[in-house]
């Protein structure tokens, strides 16, 4: 199912670039009309990216975990971030591999320097983003998995279960996640090891 734009998507003023083949619902359109906002429709691979891809996060949900995202929006503002939102846009159906490819492709393509992906459990949106070169996604549940990810593993994904944690819950590991940077050191050797078996088979 192609992405859905919602009124709460269109922006206070200026243009809205969407990939082609998505959804921008009547009232959506109505409000863009309202606020002289123009809607472009652009392939994906032309979408241009953030102003400043080192500050900004790729975020992404299922039809799940689509409303943790929507709540977690304001902590990246919040923290100076800015966000990517790949979808979904709705609580209507759709498959994780498809949005967590989406965040991965955002980091792959120098648009967004971290990823956030959210479905009910956290773990096949891990497996779908890991696909992809270059992409380090690690699931984590508290703040010392959201530490350990960053620290020791240079995790550039976080993947989260919308069912598995409250949004406080969500929040905590959010907010650990990317306040902890990655040691390097001794774990850099491990890193390469890890790329050396991505590029091995």
């Amino acid at each position: 199912m192609p992405p859905v734009i919602t009124a709460q998507d269109i922006p206070s003023h200026g243009q809205l670039e969407v990939a082609t083949g998505t959804i921008v619902t009547p009232a959506a359109r109505d409000l863009a009309r309202a606020r002289g906002v123009s809607i472009l429709e652009r392939p994906a691979s032309q979408l241009r990216p953030p102003a400043n891809p080192a500050r900004t996060v790729a975020l992404g949900a299922d039809h799940g975990g689509y409303p943790l995202k929507e709540l977690l929006k304001p902590v990246l503002t919040e923290l100076g971030y800015l966000i990517l939102d790949v979808g979904a846009h709705s609580t209507q159906p759709v498959d994780y591999p498809d949005l967590a490819e989406q965040v991965a492709l955002a980091l792959c393509h120098g648009h967004a320097a971290l990823g956030v992906m959210i479905d009910g459990a956290g773990i096949g949106s891990a497996m779908a983003a890991n696909k992809l070169p270059g992409i380090r996604a690690s699931l984590c549940y508290d703040r010392a998995s959201a530490r350990n990810a960053r620290e020791h593993n240079a995790a550039n994904v976080l993947t989260l279960g919308s069912r598995l944690l409250t949004p406080s819950q969500a929040e905590e590991v959010l907010r650990t996640w990317l306040a902890t940077p990655y040691a390097g050191g001794r774990h850099q050797s491990r890193i390469d090891k890890i790329t050396a078996l991505e590029k091995k088979y």
